[in-house]
């Protein structure tokens, strides 16, 4: 049979062959055609699939969960892109059940390489999205990494209360507006934490607009006045018992201080680079908690029923308009694109996010 260029480009993927920046590794590979899927295995279409930091720290070979090679249809084993993704069932092996062609699936597996048009999957790495009308596909792509950290911070280590306050640094960050609207809609209170910016009274509005409670940059917090008289005031002096963590450094050090009694400090990233240094007299007199998050590390250890409950329950937010898609743009890669062209596309776009130049979430389409 002859190989077609329409079949061609209709499977191609982002990778790379050694750890690197992704704008120098990164190419486009095409590939052939999949054959059907063997037993208890699917193949899927990939419809969005996001490019999160960590996608970038993965290619740059520094981050602590590792891709694999795999072999797309016989071809040199490569690393491919991604971890995240909307997909589309569009065959299922003998042995599977419970999905069907249509369905549409998200990665439960680590570092399973979404940055693709078609793949085949094993049933138990994918986990299926309940389909609603108000569901996009921007939507869809982003509920396994950002939005489900969110939820499970806001819910895993302290019980809070309509009217409590939660404070979280990079609060402008795909997980921190997740935060900010799940909060929403518990009712629960955000003090809301953002770098100093000419543009901050804008961000402020549209954080504030997402369901923030207040907003305020960590230049604002060496005012004691404020952190002493003001913050007290806006939490009728109730201590606040949850501060979310993705920067580290002396910011959250100066954060940590508006934190009360039996409180807790996850932590869920380190966006300045440097360590996380608190004060000894908040363990002692406020026993304090601090704690790490990681939802690679959820998925591990919970059960396949823990999962699609927390799916059901964000697409649920989602249906109840309680939770926007993220300012996002979108990176097709057309089908008429050569590898060439694709591959470009791609570096060019690692070069701007590297280079701090894209202020919304880059989703990948694959033509």
């Amino acid at each position: 049979m002859s190989f077609r260029p329409s079949a061609v480009r209709a499977t191609r993927a982002i990778v790379y062959t050694r750890s690197g920046e992704p704008s120098d590794v990164l190419r486009a590979l095409t590939y052939k055609p999949l054959p059907p899927p063997p037993p208890n295995t699917l193949n899927i279409k990939f419809l969005l699939s996001p490019i999160n930091p960590a996608d970038i720290n993965v290619i740059q070979g520094v981050y602590p969960s590792k891709p694999s090679l795999t072999s797309l249809v016989h071809e040199q084993p490569v690393y491919v892109g991604g971890n995240e993704g909307l997909a589309e069932v569009k065959q299922v092996g003998a042995g599977v059940s419970g999905l069907n062609p249509g369905d549409w699936v998200v990665m439960t597996k680590s570092q399973l390489g979404t940055w693709c048009s078609i793949r085949n999957v094993e049933v138990d790495d994918v986990l299926r999205v309940p389909r609603a009308d108000a569901l996009t596909e921007v939507h869809g792509a982003t509920l396994t990494v950002n939005t489900p950290t969110a939820y499970n911070m806001l819910n895993n280590f302290v019980t809070l209360e309509k009217g409590d306050w939660v404070v979280q640094n990079g609060a402008n960050s795909a997980v921190g507006q997740a935060v900010i609207q799940i909060a929403a809609s518990r009712g629960l209170k955000t003090l809301n934490l953002v770098r100093n910016r000419p543009d901050f009274s804008e961000l402020a509005t549209r954080l504030k607009s997402l369901g923030g409670t207040e907003v305020l940059t960590y230049d604002d917090l060496a005012d004691r006045n404020l952190t002493n008289t003001i913050v007290k005031d806006w939490t009728s002096g109730k201590g606040i018992r949850l501060g979310l963590n993705c920067v580290s450094g002396k910011d959250t050090t100066s954060m940590s201080r508006l934190l009360g009694n039996d409180a807790y400090l996850v932590s869920y990233g380190a966006m300045s680079k440097q360590p996380l240094s608190l004060p000894t007299s908040l363990f002692i007199f406020k026993n304090l908690t601090t704690v790490g998050f990681w939802q690679t590390r959820w998925y591990k250890t919970h059960t396949r029923q823990d999962k699609e409950i927390l799916m059901q329950t964000l697409v649920d937010l989602v249906v109840q308009g309680k939770l926007k898609e993220p300012e996002h743009e979108i990176l097709t890669i057309a089908a008429q694109d050569s590898d060439e062209v694709a591959g470009q596309k791609i570096r060019d776009t690692m070069a701007k996010l590297l280079g701090g130049q894209h202020g919304k979430k880059v989703l990948l389409r694959i033509e």
